[in-house]
């Protein structure tokens, strides 16, 4: 969905913390994914990619939260070197993490325990995802992890069968385009019904005119006001939960 990049810096118009890869294992296997840091004592957000994984979109991403405070993990849930630039290919690994909800549980929480031990005190944290990396976060919701928090920018918001929010652990916030076709006002319904149902404590919002992807820099999917919006929301909702 967003214009795949080299992991440079160079694009980057915000303040640039010098950033860097880490490679990680999670149950065998190599993933590397992206830490920038401003102070031990910061919050941290665990920053899930697209369907695209982990590119430069992310990388500016984690800057604009350095800028705002926080220490930055961008997770990657595919493998090391692993970028998909084809739609085919894309489809496949979303796919079998869809299929696998165990494994994509496990990667979730292998890189937030990893991400954790970054800095020399644990971290109060929340969980942040765009579009695929948006459903990765509603299932690590659903599976109790124990964050401060969940935020999704158009992200997949249906709930696998068999599963639910009763072990959710933390606030909710869904950040969506009303006029995404790819994940439709009525899954936004359910998902409203379903945190409903189990009390979650949830905020979500719809922008109108905004479609799927619509904070993605470059793209003639981007919509300068509703990712202004949803991002000013994004810092009010880090600063409540992690104070």
């Amino acid at each position: 969905m967003k214009p795949v990049l080299a992991l440079s810096l160079a694009i980057l118009s915000c303040s640039v913390i010098a950033g860097e890869n880490k490679v990680y294992n999670v149950n065998g296997s190599e993933y590397e994914g992206y830490w920038a840091a401003v102070d031990d004592n910061a919050p941290l957000v665990l920053l899930i990619h697209d369907w695209d994984g982990l590119t430069d979109y992310e990388v500016k991403r984690a800057n604009m939260l350095n800028d705002l405070g926080y220490n930055v993990f961008a997770a990657d849930l595919f493998g090391k070197g692993i970028r998909p630039t084809k739609v085919e290919d894309r489809r496949q690994h979303t796919g079998e993490l869809y299929e696998d909800r165990e494994k994509l549980r496990a990667l979730m929480q292998g890189s937030l325990d990893f991400a954790s031990k970054l800095t020399k005190k644990t971290p109060k944290t929340v969980v942040m995802g765009y579009c695929f990396g948006g459903a990765a976060v509603l299932e690590s919701a659903r599976a109790g992890m124990n964050v401060k928090g969940f935020v999704t920018f158009h992200g997949g918001l249906t709930t696998p069968e068999g599963q639910n929010y009763e072990e959710t652990k933390a606030p909710i916030l869904i950040l969506h385009g009303t006029a995404d076709s790819a994940i439709t006002m009525d899954q936004f319904a359910d998902l409203a019904d379903a945190l409903e149902a189990q009390q979650v404590d949830h905020e979500m919002i719809t922008y109108s005119g905004a479609p799927h992807a619509f904070t993605v820099f470059d793209s003639p999917r981007y919509r300068k006001n509703a990712d202004e919006k949803s991002w000013k929301r994004f810092a009010e909702f880090l600063a409540q939960v992690t104070k």
